[in-house]
């Protein structure tokens, strides 16, 4: 048993597996340009949809993708919905004076029972 122990061996560190027939996917390389001027690349699948702004790896500025005659891509304009929030479907149902009257009727109705004690029970 003691002759086949892995002594010795950093185990989880190195492959025991030869990386013969293997075949890795094709990859591209995708340039981007921060706005100090800073350069940096990207790998990607040949495949993938390639983003148009990307943070670089190093300063963490965001980076503009540069096309193949060395000029920022644009990015295209998305027809993606703005999501609305509590407020906007609140101001498509009242106008802005019927909410401010509506609170300070409830202010008034919460400091009157403020120093009351427990009603009911």
């Amino acid at each position: 048993m003691a002759d086949r122990s892995l002594r010795g061996m950093r185990l989880g560190s190195q492959s025991l597996q030869s990386e013969e027939g293997v075949t890795f996917s094709p990859r591209k390389k995708s340039t981007y340009q921060a706005a100090d001027g800073s350069t940096f690349e990207v790998t990607f699948s040949s495949d993938a949809e390639v983003p148009t702004v990307w943070e670089s790896p190093k300063s963490g500025q965001e980076g503009r993708l540069l096309g193949e005659d060395g000029v920022q891509v644009e990015p295209e304009p998305s027809d993606a919905k703005v999501p609305r929030t509590h407020w906007d479907m609140l101001l498509e149902r009242r106008t802005r004076d019927e909410l401010e009257e509506l609170l300070q009727e409830r202010l008034d109705f919460l400091r009157a029972r403020k120093g009351q004690h427990k009603v009911g029970a």
